[in-house]
């Protein structure tokens, strides 16, 4: 599976492909560095939208996960840049409770852009499973210039 890694403001990233579909954004440097068309392409999306460039990503996307977590991953993105909704309004949206969606938002493949970071707790930032926790929560919502309420 091709992957490239790159320096992020949020510490290293790798993202990998399949298929010409990006499938999943990690964080740490991966082994197998190949640079792909798509690969060079999500590498730079990311880099213009941690650059303050980019407000929507374009990019072809595989999201393996249940039906119910695609479901989950399809709101979060409809949330616009810069705003944020609770776990319990994506859970209200979509006919489920907010622990479910707490646990879809845990198993996204591609956070980012696939913006996990942008459903939150009704009275706080919730969690993220990304590295560095929910201080990388807070780093994502500031790009966006989030203001801190929901």
């Amino acid at each position: 599976m091709p992957q490239l890694s790159f320096h992020s403001p949020i510490g290293e990233i790798t993202i990998s492909e399949e298929d010409c579909f990006l499938v999943s954004i990690d964080w740490g440097w991966g082994q197998d560095q190949q640079e792909t068309r798509l690969l060079i392409e999500a590498r730079d999306q990311l880099i213009e939208y941690f650059d303050g460039a980019r407000k929507t990503f374009d990019l072809p996307l595989h999201l393996a996960g249940t039906p119910f977590q695609k479901t989950v991953w399809n709101a979060m993105q409809s949330i616009p840049y810069g705003q944020v909704l609770t776990y319990g309004q994506v859970a209200k949206k979509i006919g489920s409770a907010p622990r479910a969606v707490g646990m879809a938002c845990g198993a996204n493949p591609i956070p980012v852009i696939v913006p996990c970071h942008r459903i939150v707790a009704a009275s706080s930032l919730g969690g993220y499973s990304g590295d560095g926790g929910v201080v990388t929560k807070q780093r994502l919502l500031d790009f966006e210039g989030w203001g801190g309420h929901t």
